[in-house]
């Protein structure tokens, strides 16, 4: 071996050694359900052993609920099912208005409340939070009293031992990404990390892997489904988006964080088999795109 072998070998194991370890945590969103009981005049908050049961014969072993799972007088139905089925519940999702001081106020102390007291049963690593659009545009001043109310919330909840991740759906990324990029500018990163939606980036018109990159080391969750023509399918696979383009992508950054397959349906929609079946083919596709073996 000559000297510039030899010193390129070095650089090279160097970096292999200074490279972050990909190591993504699988989990399944439980929103599908919510429509899945819907169709039926029936509420998925009703039905949550049913749910954490499919989940786990699915081969999930960690879910993301929602916070309407947690109301009190139902949370302790949810914690006896998350662990009959052997799950965790890494991450909960919750919404509420951010962008005057009164709601504000009213949303971060309510949030609050809810991860304390999903953490007096469960480990709960973060929130993951939508602020509530308005149906318009929000002002100058209403995204920086949203930023400000944001970053308070993620202080209390570090301080509770929780992180607070952003989502959005398509009106935070309406005028370019207006109101998501605002709040990435004008927040502190220690206290706010971002789980993306990926597929509302693609239904706002925006280059999916344009804001997957711009999310930088903030990125701490993704929300996975896919559609053909537009349409959202039954199951988690090839589409319109190039997941493929992703893995590489959070491969190349070290990604540690959540990948949650948030199945979802359109009215268009075919259904042609079991949601749990869908969940078990989602399961085995994310696994093989994303490189991620049972967890």
């Amino acid at each position: 071996m000559n000297r510039r072998t030899f010193l390129a070998a070095g650089s090279a194991s160097l970096a292999a050694q200074a490279a972050p370890e990909y190591d993504p945590v699988m989990q399944a969103g439980v929103y599908v359900w919510t429509q899945h009981y819907s169709r039926q005049g029936r509420r998925a908050q009703d039905h949550i052993p049913d749910i954490c049961a499919a989940f786990a014969r699915a081969g999930y072993r960690d879910v993301e609920l929602m916070s309407q799972f947690f109301e009190p007088g139902r949370d302790q139905i949810t914690f006896r099912a998350l662990e009959s089925a052997g799950l965790k519940c890494s991450t909960v999702y919750n919404g509420g208005p951010m962008h005057t001081r009164d709601s504000a106020r009213q949303t971060i102390a309510a949030t609050v409340e809810l991860a304390q007291r999903i953490q007096r049963h469960r480990p709960l690593d973060a929130v993951v939070f939508n602020p509530n659009p308005v149906g318009r545009s929000k002002t100058d001043e209403e995204l920086k009293v949203q930023a400000e109310a944001l970053e308070t919330l993620g202080w209390a909840l570090w301080n509770s031992g929780v992180r607070l991740m952003l989502h959005q759906h398509a009106p935070e990324l309406a005028e370019n990404g207006r109101e998501w990029r605002f709040m990435l500018a004008n927040t502190d990163r220690r206290y706010m990390r971002v789980c993306l939606d990926t597929h509302w980036v693609y239904r706002a018109g925006l280059d999916v892997m344009t804001i997957l990159k711009e999310c930088g080391t903030r990125l701490y969750g993704l929300h996975v489904r896919n559609s053909k023509g537009g349409v959202w399918t039954e199951e988690f696979g090839d589409g319109d988006i190039d997941y493929r383009a992703v893995a590489r992508h959070l491969r190349s950054t070290g990604f540690t964080g959540y990948l949650s397959v948030e199945l979802a349906y359109d009215k268009e929609t075919q259904i042609t088999r079991p949601l749990e079946e869908s969940l078990r083919r989602s399961r085995e596709y994310a696994g093989r795109i994303f490189g991620i073996a049972s967890q």
